[in-house]
């Protein structure tokens, strides 16, 4: 292996959306910072955060048809019993909800919680209140994924927050996804809700930190755990 090979493997790729914002940061960097060092060495640190804003590091997804994994790196927020949005058409029976806030720190590629085929994509606009508040799942511009799996569909909504103003889906409706195929990722601090029936075993609890497209979520097949319930 060439050193050029050896250095390129200890890189974490970037998202090619991301390159504009980068640019630009670079650009203005130089400019201003070229008439005021302190603005040069602000600058500097931005694009630095920018970049590392939107990485997109590999992950090893555990393969088994009867497991759920985390959509987003993140904290989870809650772990509640509610109706799924009604855009997703997804009925009237509640719902195990899983809500996965992403700070600015954390990594914003989006993955896919199981394989399956996307069914649905609606795209609802709405406010931009603070993602780590329940309302948010209401409230906040949204764009809502139904997947069907062999173990039944799920709902996975990609949810805009207080700094967030771009969702990407990086699917369409029709498309085959493996469990964490990479299916969006949302700029700059937001949220991810996930669906599942209320058969499937809950693994997660409020606090926990998940990891995208490795942190197991929930399991179907198993004898759901008994856990306090919060309804919404």
């Amino acid at each position: 292996m060439s050193v050029i090979d050896s250095i390129r493997s200890m890189l974490v790729p970037i998202r090619r959306e991301g390159f504009p914002f980068i640019a630009t940061l670079a650009f203005i960097t130089l400019f201003f910072g070229w008439f005021w060092s302190p603005i040069f060495w602000v600058g500097l640190i931005l694009t630095a955060w920018c970049t590392y804003f939107f990485r997109d590091p590999p992950r090893v997804t555990p393969v088994a048809p009867e497991i759920v994994v985390s959509p987003a790196d993140g904290r989870v927020v809650a772990v509640a019993v509610g109706m799924a949005p009604r855009e997703l058409g997804l009925g009237e029976q509640t719902r195990h909800r899983v809500s996965i806030f992403m700070s600015v720190f954390d990594c914003h590629v989006n993955r896919s919680p199981m394989a399956g085929d996307v069914r649905k994509i609606v795209y609802t606009p709405g406010k931009f209140i603070n993602a780590d508040l329940d309302k948010a799942s209401e409230d906040n511009e949204r764009n809502g994924l139904v997947i069907a799996g062999q173990h039944g569909e799920i709902g996975v909504i990609q949810i805009a927050g207080l700094v967030a103003r771009r969702i990407v889906c990086l699917v369409k409706e029709g498309d085959a996804l493996a469990t964490g195929e990479r299916i969006g990722l949302i700029r700059f601090g937001s949220r991810l809700d996930v669906y599942l029936p209320l058969g499937v075993n809950i693994l997660v609890s409020e606090g926990q930190v998940a990891i995208a497209g490795e942190t197991v979520l929930a399991r179907f097949g198993e004898e759901p755990a008994e856990r306090p319930v919060r309804i919404d």
